[in-house]
């Protein structure tokens, strides 16, 4: 019997200190309902998030099924959701829903890491409508970034979440692809039981790669560790910025046999408490990073600007990094993406070869963000659309709307119009830039750039920078006002209550 099976998304990493993002923000990226989903997602390349693509490939390779497409909304990470167009998004799920008749199951790929302008939990309340309308006894799996901040509701509201293992991210299709697993073996009479535990750890983000670090030690612990009877084992680190109360690393074990999955859980949770002293990494600063640019003897290093990074809700629009380097007189400087729309539109109007004063942030910027004013070359223009080659955006299509390569005297700043982090060479390439020639590689992004660059600069070459922004690791620079205080690293004191059940694991 075709099993009818209801497509669902909604894609959001909220900042609490960034612009709020409105519907805008969602339809510059993605934002399609109904008949239009699965054919998206099934082209090749596809502008749809990497989890809907694959969840489609692995249903139609595991047999007879029905696609009942609803939405599929994602922006760039950016500020809470306006609470308009979150109560419209609900509204139209709901009705879609509603008009699509009864399903047999329900796949929806999210973040987990969205706020929104008038509650702390719309991905809870998303998922709580889906329930509802599908029923109590219909299967309902979801994948999640692993910087998403799980809730009771969330966890409550499905029968599997399922989040990212690595960081950079590069497992989307592998974690969807599972989804598509748990939901053929729910669908098959499998019953399956969660343990979720929080800690009061809110990890600045710099300390949640997945190559080494406390982080990657619970992920593989937890994998390690796992019995036969658990099916999955989530290890969530969070979104700092999100300032929320459901903020802290989570473990969530899924399995067959309900005491196995506590156990296993309440032991990685506890790993985690006893390195939380590991969740904590020096930066470089401005200064001595620009010492070793200067520095003929050092080999060639890429630098992040973590604290401006877009893919965290940062705009792209610090200065410091950039005015330093050009103030030292820095010479074979890659830099990208600064993103100042008016600058880029102002390129492509002069064309290749002008030269003019190039004013960034002419708008006066704002805290973080300051105005520069330097001579420029204009070497090159692309329309800002591309595919990904390497990484979270191999094979995927990419806009980045009008873009300039700008040549301000030993630094080549790449000016694009629509945010986004600095994660694939193909940002240079496109534009006739070679990041392999240059001395000093600079990119507006926290993590994810490693898995683009890596065959150019490998981890030792590699230095995250001390830079103002809004993503900047250095978390007491905040004024949060909703994490679950005490936590670590934020206090240095904070404990964790170990619930009873878990106690009974750990005694």
């Amino acid at each position: 019997m075709t099993k009818r099976i209801a497509l669902i998304g909604c894609m959001l990493e909220s900042n609490a200190f960034a612009p709020p993002s409105g519907e805008r923000d969602f339809r510059e990226l993605c934002y399609v309902e109904g008949a239009e989903i699965v054919p998206l997602s099934r082209a090749r390349p596809s502008p749809m998030p990497a989890e809907l693509s694959a969840f489609i490939a692995a249903m139609d390779k595991a047999g007879d099924w029905e696609p009942v497409p609803i939405v599929v909304a994602a922006a760039e990470p950016g500020g809470p959701i306006e609470q308009g167009f979150l109560d419209r998004l609900c509204d139209e799920i709901a009705r879609r829903l509603d008009a699509a008749g009864p399903v047999d199951g329900a796949y929806f790929a999210a973040h987990g890491g969205m706020t929104a302008t008038g509650e702390t939990d719309p991905d809870g309340r998303l998922w709580a409508l889906v329930r509802e309308k599908i029923g109590a006894d219909v299967p309902l799996v979801a994948t999640v970034d692993l910087h998403a901040n799980i809730s009771d509701r969330m966890a409550d509201s499905v029968d599997v979440l399922i989040a990212y293992r690595t960081n950079p991210h590069v497992d989307q299709a592998e974690r969807a692809t599972e989804a598509a697993e748990h939901l053929t073996s729910l669908l098959g009479g499998a019953e399956l039981h969660t343990a979720f535990l929080r800690l009061p750890i809110v990890p600045p983000t710099v300390t949640l790669l997945t190559a080494s670090g406390p982080y990657a030690d619970m992920i593989r612990f937890g994998q390690a560790a796992r019995p036969e009877s658990v099916v999955n084992v989530s290890v969530v680190g969070g979104f700092a910025f999100a300032d929320t109360p459901k903020n802290g690393i989570a473990v969530l074990v899924t399995g067959r046999d309900r005491s196995e999955a506590e156990a296993l859980c309440a032991r990685i949770a506890a790993k985690g408490w006893a390195d939380k002293a590991r969740f904590a990494k020096p930066l470089t600063s401005i200064d001595e990073a620009v010492g070793l640019a200067l520095d003929p003897a050092e080999p060639p290093l890429i630098w992040a600007d973590v604290a401006d990074n877009p893919g965290g809700g940062g705009r792209g629009t610090t200065t410091d990094i950039l005015l330093a380097l050009l103030e030292a007189g820095a010479r074979d400087v890659l830099y990208g993406n600064f993103v100042e729309p008016a600058l880029a539109a102002e390129a492509h109007e002069r064309g290749v070869g002008a030269h003019f004063e190039a004013h960034f942030n002419r708008d006066g910027g704002d805290g973080f963000s300051h105005p520069l004013n330097r001579p420029a070359t204009v070497v090159a223009l692309h329309d800002g659309r591309v595919v990904g080659s390497r990484g979270l955006w191999a094979g995927r299509q990419l806009d980045l709307g009008p873009t300039a390569a700008l040549d301000l005297g030993g630094v080549t700043v790449v000016v694009a119009s629509l945010r986004k982090q600095c994660a694939d060479p193909v940002f240079f390439t496109m534009l006739g830039l070679d990041p392999a020639r240059a001395k000093t590689v600079v990119v507006k992004s926290r993590g994810h750039f490693r898995a683009g660059f890596d065959l150019l600069f490998p981890a030792e070459r590699v230095r995250e920078i001390d830079g103002p922004g809004l993503t900047s690791p250095v978390l007491s620079r905040f004024d949060f006002r909703n994490l679950p205080r005490p936590v670590f690293p934020l206090d240095a004191a904070a404990e964790w209550t170990v619930p009873g059940w878990a106690r009974t694991y750990l005694d």
